[in-house]
């Protein structure tokens, strides 16, 4: 059994990270923290989250002396924290035996100066960056099963990733016309603090972060082509829509791309590939990318629709898919019953 501790355990995230844990056939929950000064702390999980109710896990406030222990007392830290905390706190996390997998954004950028300009603090962890492997799952293995430090992509890059890098891999993309991906989340994306913006009675549909979203870059640095990237607060729950426009290079067929993603996703468990377009109720609570795809090829234009749950294939199941990687479990276990 391989033991484990979450920071950020109060948060939707750290929730789920929490039940995933629990249900896994190899994993411990070793501790759930919090930040030093957070309401939640000393309370049991279950009184915040009560489909937790069974879970026996307080809310430890951290400390500087509890990262230092962690970093030998556990196998696995998840950290469901903002950036910031991340950041400072990576170099101490990782400097033990424990393994760090990051759910913030703080090292998922390579260019320090694109961090900054997006994130709105100066990036200072240069080592910690160095040794940071992104968690795509289904296509970063190889450096997954090797790394010490995993930063876990953000839900709208996994989605849109997800849907265009067999396109990009394979050269089909046409290099003079930018992917545009619309994507819609639920209010969970916002976090679990309290909001006008997300509360019940003024969440509607509307576009935010347009042409600005801290997103953009990192679908761009992992796609390897410029995007237009537009997110959605959708008055849902959970769960991601990206519905994305391309043009294709010349002559590309129908079959030419159902073959492309066939052959991306042949033996990837976790990415269905689905015969007609996907809707949120069909991948909402479990850990699936949900992919359907159309050509129109008169005007060498596709479509593709990518579904995810935002707080599952997006951030907690997307970290498990990872750890299995690094024990060397199959990239389903815990996660598909």
């Amino acid at each position: 059994m391989y033991k484990v501790a979450i920071i950020g355990a109060s948060g939707y995230t750290g929730a789920q990270l929490v039940q995933l844990v629990q249900q896994h056939p190899s994993l411990t929950l070793a501790g759930t923290y919090v930040s030093e000064n957070s309401a939640d702390a000393g309370k049991n999980i279950g009184a915040l989250h009560g489909n937790l109710a069974h879970v026996d896990a307080t809310l430890t406030p951290i400390s500087n002396e509890i990262l230092v222990a962690l970093t030998s007392q556990v196998d696995f830290i998840f950290l469901a924290t903002p950036h910031e905390a991340s950041h400072d706190w990576m170099p101490t996390l990782s400097s033990g035996r424990a393994k760090v997998l990051d759910l913030s954004g703080a090292f998922r950028l390579k260019d320090t100066a694109v961090f900054e300009q997006f994130y709105g603090f100066a990036h200072t962890q240069k080592d910690s960056l160095d040794v940071s492997v992104y968690g795509l799952a289904e296509w970063h293995e190889d450096k997954i099963a090797n790394a010490s430090v995993i930063a876990v992509p953000g839900c709208y890059p996994t989605a849109s990733l997800t849907a265009l890098k067999p396109l990009a891999a394979n050269g089909l993309l046409d290099a003079n016309v930018r992917p545009v991906i619309n994507a819609v989340s639920g209010v969970s994306g916002a976090g679990r603090k309290a909001s006008l913006t997300t509360s019940f009675f003024e969440v509607s549909l509307h576009a935010y972060g347009v042409l600005g979203h801290r997103h953009t870059p990192e679908i761009e640095a992992y796609l390897g082509t410029p995007v237009i990237f537009t997110p959605h607060l959708g008055n849902f729950k959970r769960g991601i829509l990206a519905t994305i426009t391309v043009k294709l290079a010349p002559n590309v067929s129908q079959s030419q791309l159902d073959a492309v993603y066939q052959d991306a996703y042949n033996g990837k468990p976790i990415v269905r590939l689905r015969d007609s377009f996907p809707k949120i109720d069909d991948v909402a609570h479990t850990p699936f990318v949900d992919l359907h795809w159309k050509l129109d090829e008169v005007s060498g234009y596709a479509v593709i629709t990518a579904a995810i749950d935002n707080v599952m294939k997006g951030a907690a199941s997307q970290a498990i898919q990872c750890l299995n990687i690094m024990t060397k479990q199959p990239v389903e276990t815990g996660l598909v019953l």
